[in-house]
């Protein structure tokens, strides 16, 4: 077989990561595998084919500020690439982020209808079924079922400052995104297969595969991290996310620092250098993003506990991680996270918005020695993709 993947971006974040995990796998598996990125850098990704321009992403973010057309943008860029794609020839196209500034929506999707190309598409959120935002879960927002208008999150992800074009994004998505004659969507969540299933999307089959992480790299991993940051007799609650905002719930490791025993500290990975300052006066310290997965590792190993406060979730890869490290979870009861808790020996799902019942859950998580669960390993994700792949080839 011969297959495309195309995403925002390559080898770094959890999408980056799945998509060379598929890749990795495709190759030894004696397939041959191209992936198509956006958003550089790309990690571990020498082959890859860049699609488009720093000026092709600066113009469609400017599009995208300005008349929240948002997917409209890098015409030239995509022409170029499906130029690519022709010569390519691949036997299956897998979609999966295809929003962040990047790709021509409706460019792409007019040759993949004319092409009749068997498409994989993996949601990783909710943006391919609404007129604007990625995530909705947070503003309690369905308007996406019958059709979106007057988005309460013009200003979010991708945010728009001037116009709300929502209604004319909602029905356009609808137009491109339907009528495919063979395409099968993949989604990592239980709870995101329901969202499709009441979208424009529901005509499609849908396939729930849940995120898996490489078990070779995220294990008990021995370091110096307490060492290094004095914690030696420390109970260190654990907090990372590729981006800390609103929705993945900072405010609430703000209010649990005035709640910390002497011998407790809050660790947040994934600050910037701002926060990081902001926070100090909290006792929370802070470390900047990795894309090292090994790194990640340790610092799951070093932690006793890692909370979760998100708000807004479709299947947190991050919980997986720290379980898979020995590290006892707690999350918030949002999207998909409580699917991620394979065993309560592992971690616990707790109310959302309630800093009281974070507290309850770290004395729980004091009394449970650390464990290592044996699910997840990265090798069934690849199966269960190339069985998906073998049934549309």
């Amino acid at each position: 077989m011969k297959i495309l993947q195309i995403n925002s971006v390559c080898g770094r974040g959890s999408t980056g990561r799945i998509v060379l995990d598929i890749h990795k796998a495709l190759i030894e598996n004696g397939h041959e595998s191209y992936i198509a990125y956006g958003r550089p850098p790309a990690i571990g990704c020498p082959d890859a084919i860049k699609i488009g321009t720093k000026i092709d992403i600066y113009t469609h973010v400017l599009k995208t500020r300005i008349f929240d057309l948002h997917g409209f943008g890098s015409k030239n860029a995509t022409k170029k690439f499906i130029k690519k794609v022709e010569q390519i020839n691949p036997d299956i196209i897998h979609l999966h982020n295809i929003h962040g500034y990047y790709i021509n929506i409706e460019l792409l999707f007019n040759y993949l209808k004319e092409k009749q190309k068997p498409i994989v598409w993996t949601l990783h959120d909710c943006w391919a079924f609404t007129g604007h935002c990625a995530h909705f879960e947070y503003v309690g927002c369905y308007k996406w079922k019958s059709g979106c208008f007057s988005c309460p999150q013009k200003n979010r992800y991708p945010s728009s400052w001037i116009l709300d074009n929502s209604k004319h994004n909602w029905e356009k998505k609808k137009e491109l995104f339907t009528g495919i004659k063979k395409m099968i969507i993949i989604t990592p969540s239980q709870w995101l297969a329901q969202l499709v299933g009441q979208s424009f999307l529901k005509e499609y089959p849908v396939q729930v595969i849940p995120n898996t992480i490489d078990t070779n790299i995220f294990k008990p991993t021995p370091s110096d991290f307490r060492k290094k940051y004095n914690l030696e007799n420390k109970f260190i609650i654990l907090g990372v996310a590729s981006v800390w905002e609103e929705r993945k719930g900072l405010k609430y490791f703000i209010e649990l620092s005035k709640m910390l025993k002497e011998d407790e500290v809050i660790v947040l990975v994934g600050l910037t250098k701002k926060q990081i300052k902001e926070l100090k006066k909290y006792g929370i310290i802070g470390i900047e993003r990795t894309n090292s997965p090994n790194e990640l590792a340790k610092i799951y190993t070093a932690a006793d506990v890692f909370v979760n406060p998100t708000l807004e979730e479709n299947y947190p890869t991050v919980n997986l991680e720290a379980q898979a490290c020995g590290t006892y979870v707690i999350t918030f009861d949002s999207g998909g996270a409580k699917e991620t808790i394979k065993n309560i020996e592992y971690g616990t799902v707790i109310d959302k918005k309630n800093t009281e019942e974070i507290r309850k859950a770290l004395e729980k998580a004091k009394i449970k020695a650390k464990d290592t669960p044996s699910e997840n390993s990265l090798g069934d994700y690849s199966k269960h993709i190339l069985e998906i792949y073998r049934i549309l080839e």
